[in-house]
């Protein structure tokens, strides 16, 4: 039986929402700005996964990092579609937030392990 991790899974739900949300964007012909979402928004959850597999507290953290990053770069996006009228603001609203969450866990676990590799 395989451990719970929040992170992980908040990350995975909110992947499948950045995929669906690209494909009504795509009907939308925000060509461009869907598939940066896509690209920074999936890979958030990916880079959880290879942190899960890491070799080393280093690549934990590095991978663990390069998730917050791709947390970051996601909420750019989400804004700017929301500020030139591709999502709405209640769709905005509802997804920004699950970003911001998995942002902040992903910050406190980076916290922890810098901390503990001190």
């Amino acid at each position: 039986m395989e451990k719970e991790n929040v992170v992980k899974d908040k990350s995975y739900r909110f992947t499948i929402r950045i995929v669906k949300l690209y494909k009504y964007l795509i009907g939308q012909k925000a060509y461009v700005l869907s598939k940066q979402l896509l690209r920074c928004g999936t890979s958030i959850g990916a880079n959880i996964a290879e942190a899960n597999g890491a070799v080393s507290r280093a690549d934990f953290s590095y991978k663990i990092s390069i998730a917050y990053k791709e947390c970051l770069e996601t909420k750019y996006w989400l804004t700017l579609l929301k500020d030139t009228g591709f999502v709405s603001d209640k769709q905005y609203v509802s997804i920004f937030e699950n970003a911001d969450e998995i942002g902040r866990l992903l910050f406190s676990i980076l916290k922890t392990t810098r901390i503990n590799n001190q």
